[in-house]
C-alpha cells in the first residue's frame, strides 16, 4: 500500500495493520496516509486533506 501524499510504500505489522492512518473523505473513501506524513502535518486532519485536496466531514 502507498501513501496519497508521498507516493512511498507503507510498512505493515504482522497481523496486516498499517504504520500510519486513513483518512475518510466526504463521499466514503479512505486515503492511507505514511507515519512520516502524519509526523509531518502534526497529525491535523484539515492540514493532511487540504493537501490530498478532499474535503473531509
Amino acid at each position: 500500500m502507498k501513501c496519497d501524499i508521498c507516493s512511498k510504500n507503507i510498512e505493515t505489522t504482522f497481523m496486516s495493520k498499517i504504520l500510519g492512518t486513513y483518512i475518510k473523505d466526504d463521499k466514503g473513501k479512505k486515503h492511507s496516509i505514511c507515519f512520516e506524513c502524519q509526523k509531518k502535518f502534526n497529525n491535523d486532519k484539515a492540514k493532511i486533506a487540504e493537501k490530498l485536496n478532499i474535503n473531509i466531514k
